[in-house]
This record gives structure tokens, sequence and C-alpha cells, in this order.
């Protein structure tokens, strides 16, 4: 896209950790931003400070993905303002620590809702302009827990499996279109994370993460760059290396004992 006519991203989770991150990279780009969070004023400042760096354009929508209907309503309301959206980057996303049985079976549902459900629906109706457009991409944000099954964090685990599997089975499918699709898949990450999710007793806050903004600069490169699945960081990338090796009962046993249980 050239500086008259900037590329339009639409970035879900924008207003903290890897989402506010990613944005940034993408101002860096001069491209045309929309911020979707639940968080108001938070987005607001966001808004307010990549337009000052990055002399950009930035658009606010707050909503709730927790909601079945938010999806359609953010595609209604960009379609009713003559937005095109070129780039999506699926971010927003949650989890919970604990035993399945145990916790709240609403906050998981909500979980798959906002995880996947919502990424699914936002993914599948602004693909087909693009793919019409032959041009632009979808960014989704994965995790190295994406590889593994869960114990402790049985859903979330569950969730990012779908986003990886998705996001593969897509950019198959869409080869020789000109439109890219990737999965971003973090380790642990110096965000909010472990404290919405409650994991005090995981090790996945204890242990040595990378930052945000650093996740979020690879990421950003190898969308750029035509890749489809990206592991950050090179400990991650090794880790994922020795799940294919050791036999799955093994992976749950240690999986387990880091998450806590």
């Amino acid at each position: 896209m050239s500086a008259v006519n900037p590329e339009t991203v639409l970035i879900t989770g924008a207003s903290s950790g890897i989402g506010l991150e990613l944005a940034r990279c993408f101002a860096a780009d001069g491209s045309r931003l929309v911020l979707v969070a639940r968080n108001s004023s938070a987005l607001e400042e966001v808004a307010g400070e990549l337009r000052r760096d990055y002399n950009v354009e930035a658009t606010v929508l707050t909503a709730d993905l927790s909601l079945p209907e938010t999806p359609g309503k953010i595609f209604s309301e960009l379609k009713g303002r003559g937005m095109v959206v070129d780039v999506l980057v699926n971010n927003a996303g949650f989890g919970a620590h604990g035993l399945f049985s145990e916790l709240p079976l609403q906050g998981q549902l909500e979980m798959i809702q906002v995880n996947v459900a919502a990424l699914t629906e936002l993914t599948g109706l602004f693909l087909p302009g693009m793919v019409e457009r032959h041009l632009g991409g979808v960014l989704n944000v994965a995790s190295v827990a994406g590889f593994v099954a869960g114990p402790g964090m049985a859903v979330y685990y569950a969730t990012k499996a779908f986003v990886l599997s998705f996001t593969e089975a897509l950019a198959g499918e869409l080869a020789g279109t000109g439109v890219r699709v990737m999965a971003l898949c973090p380790g642990p990450t110096e965000t909010n994370f472990g404290k919405v999710a409650h994991a005090k007793g995981a090790r996945v806050t204890r242990v040595a993460s990378m930052s945000a903004k650093k996740v979020a600069f690879q990421g950003h490169r190898a969308f750029r760059g035509g890749c489809t699945v990206v592991v950050s960081g090179l400990r991650n990338r090794l880790l994922v290396l020795l799940v294919r090796l050791v036999p799955r009962l093994l992976i749950r046993k240690i999986v387990k004992k880091f998450n806590g249980l």
C-alpha cells in the first residue's frame, strides 16, 4: 500500500501486551489502524500515542468479543463507514488456570467464544474480501500451548490448538491467492496474561519470559515475510521440536507439572 492509500489493519486486543506492540509495528509501516478491545480509555490512549508518534489514522472500536454478536457488529460498523480491512490481526484471547471440573463453566465457554468463535467469525467475515482483491492477510496469535495438551489449563491449550490448525489449513487453501495467513506462537510473555488467568501456581508466571515488544517484532517481520507458522524465541522453537520426539503421555505429565498441578 502507498502512503496515499495505506492498508487498513484491524487488531483485536489492542489495548495492551502483544496486541499493543503489534499496533506499533504496523503503525511504523504507515498503516491505518482499527483498534478493538473492551477498555475504551486504554484504547483511546493507545490511539492517541500512535497518531502522535507515527502520524497514522487510528480508529477505536470498544467491543466485547465474549458476546456472540460482537464480530458481526464490528464488520457492519466498518462496512457502514466504508472501511476495507486489508489485514486482520486476531490477537484477543485469555486463559484460566485450574482444573476444568473446578473452574466456572461460563468462563470456559467465554474463553472459547473469544479465542475460537470470535476469531473464526471475524476471519470468515473479512477474508472473502481479501481473496476477491487478491490482497491482504490474517495474523492469528496462537501459542506454543497449541502444540500440546494442557492439564491445568485444558480449554486454553485446546483453543490455541484450534487456532494453529485452523491457520495452517487456511494457508493451504489460500496458496496462490495473494492473501497470506500466519499463526504467531509465543511462549511465556511479559503481559497481564498470568494475572487474568489466575495462574499463580503455574511455572509460566515464574520462568523467564520474552517481552511483548520482541514477540510482536518477530511476528510482524515474519508476517511481512510470508511465513505460515512462527514460534517466537529460540528456546520455544527447541521445545516445539522436542514435543515431536517425546511420547505424548510424558508431555502431558511435564505440562501438568509446569502448570502447577
